[in-house]
């Protein structure tokens, strides 16, 4: 469904309000001063009425994030590999300001160490062998469900593999993993964000923080499918 209505870029259909919900409240998330109504401008019109002081970055990221839906999509049902996370990370991160850093690494794994919420990730040099053992556990479970989903996102973020952009990323990865497996995808809400921090970071913990708010993200996305009248079942 989402696949035929990007090919005939269909307007007021489940796949424009994917690509506008999806790519507000991720790029908030992370900073973006855009509105959603300038979002879905851009989205509808490939113009925006910026206002004062909205970043050059934030808008490229936006129209970035549109890309990488997209890209999410057309390999939904393709395995989850080095390559496809990486070339998330390409296509978001392209023609921003850290693309023009030496040290900044597109679409590849981090050179310097960073940290995240003050919680140490994983060293630059140890990175493509701890992506390596997670993806391997993951491509061999054998019933993917939507808790083993949750729990890729949470160790992707402690590995925390590229200098930055990793939450969408992460996000993003949630996306396609879920239309490759017909589960029902989440949206975090930028309004929860704090809940979905808190879930990141006691996770070890208490699951049922990121687990519950996940879920309730799994419950905005049914609620936007019922305004197009999509049963849950359906094949998106």
């Amino acid at each position: 469904m989402l696949r035929e209505e990007k090919s005939i870029r269909m307007p007021g259909g489940l796949y424009h309000e994917l690509q506008v919900r999806m790519t507000y409240n991720s790029n908030h998330i992370e900073g973006s001063r855009l509105s959603e109504d300038q979002t879905r401008r851009i989205f509808e019109t490939n113009t925006i009425d910026a206002g004062e002081g909205i970043p050059v970055d934030d808008i490229i990221e936006t129209v970035n994030h549109f890309r990488a839906i997209d890209f999410c999509i057309d390999v939904a049902e393709a395995p989850l590999t080095e390559e496809i996370i990486k070339e998330l990370h390409r296509i978001l991160k392209q023609g921003t300001k850290d693309a023009s850093l030496s040290w900044f690494a597109v679409g590849d794994y981090k050179k310097r160490a960073n940290m995240v919420g003050g919680h140490e990730t994983t060293k630059p040099k140890e990175v493509a062998q701890h992506m390596k053992e997670l993806l391997s556990r993951y491509e061999a479970e054998t019933a993917v469900t939507i808790h083993d989903i949750i729990r890729f996102h949470y160790e992707f973020a402690c590995i925390h593999p590229f200098q930055d952009g990793n939450g969408r990323v992460g996000r993003l990865i949630v996306l396609k993993e879920c239309l490759r497996f017909g589960l029902i995808p989440f949206i975090i809400e930028d309004a929860k964000k704090g809940y979905y921090y808190r879930g990141l970071s006691e996770w070890e913990g208490e699951q049922g923080y990121l687990t519950d708010t996940c879920l309730d993200g799994q419950d905005t996305f049914r609620k936007l499918m019922a305004l197009f009248d999509i049963p849950p079942e359906s094949d998106l």
